[in-house]
């Protein structure tokens, strides 16, 4: 299995804008040490690690964590999208074993139409051209400008981050239920099953405040197109990383069979980041040494 959302860092690295007492049981250090033992607990063997920050240090630094940690299988990066020295940054970039993806952090930028300027659409091209993948961090507003990017960058290979962050705890998934329907429209666009648990009331959660979540971006992705992700530490604010991985099996498993079940649980990913990775260096995929891959129970 394959979690394809989480995330470590360092504190002291100092990278981080977004810490602050708002999320104060995030402000320590969250590295590969701390994660294992939830990966061993729940039969998870590989792991996409996903930038936090939007620096190039961040990355080089999950860069450099990734080729000391047999299960990060990849590495979903950051550079600024709309920087004069995007081209030779990616050029760069794409010669790194484990990179797997770009993603910008679309959620704090102020202009809601970021995606939209005309150096991002022709750097989002080059991305495309890559075969990597694209994540996509936002929130219901911006789906309307980012439906309209794709359709700009003809094969770029996207997937939605955290559903788009519902509006749980206000009740409100109007109209997020009409614009994840139209992205799910698009050809090949995934969608993560992750971060859910910390836009659900800060009282505390249930399995029914997610499951109309879950079941609506089922019936718009199918299984072929979503994929498990634990969003940790992030999660830690609401649940264990046990609980996040129960409540994911626990909504899906009634919808779907054995197979299926795999498929979002960790072929999706493979194929997604790995699969797609691998194709654009020319190399097969890499699989984990001493691991057993179980199955998704």
């Amino acid at each position: 299995m394959i979690d394809s959302h989480q995330h470590f860092w360092s504190v002291a690295r100092g990278d981080y804008a977004w810490m602050g007492p708002h999320v104060a049981g995030l402000q320590r250090d969250f590295l590969p040490a701390d994660l294992a033992p939830h990966l061993d607990a729940a039969g998870i063997s590989r792991t996409i690690l996903v930038q936090a920050a939007e620096t190039d240090a961040e990355t080089d630094f999950l860069l450099d964590l990734a080729e000391a940690t047999p299960f990060v299988a990849g590495v979903v990066g950051w550079i600024d999208l709309d920087g004069a020295d995007f081209p030779r940054r990616f050029a760069a970039l794409r010669r790194a074993p484990k990179l797997v993806g770009l993603r910008p952090m679309l959620q704090d930028c102020p202009d809601d139409a970021f995606i939209l300027r005309p150096r991002v659409l022709d750097n989002l091209a080059a991305v495309a051209e890559s075969g990597l993948a694209f994540d996509i961090l936002c929130f219901t507003r911006h789906l309307p400008h980012v439906r309209e990017a794709l359709s700009r960058t003809p094969g770029l290979r996207a997937v939605l981050d955290h559903c788009a962050k519902p509006e749980i705890a206000a009740g409100r998934l109007d109209p997020w239920r009409d614009e994840v329907a139209a992205l799910a429209a698009i050809p090949g666009v995934r969608c993560k099953v992750s971060g859910l648990v910390t836009e659900a009331t800060p009282d505390g959660w249930t399995q029914a405040d997610l499951r109309p979540v879950v079941e609506h971006v089922l019936a718009c992705f199918g299984p072929g197109r979503l994929m498990f992700g634990s969003d940790w530490p992030v999660c830690t604010l609401a649940a264990s990383y046990g609980e996040v991985f129960d409540a994911a099996r626990m909504l899906l498993a009634p919808h779907l069979g054995p197979a299926d079940m795999a498929r979002v649980f960790g072929g999706n990913a493979e194929a997604f980041y790995l699969g797609g990775a691998a194709a654009a260096r020319g190399v097969p995929v890499s699989r984990p040494v001493g691991r057993s891959a179980g199955s998704w129970r």
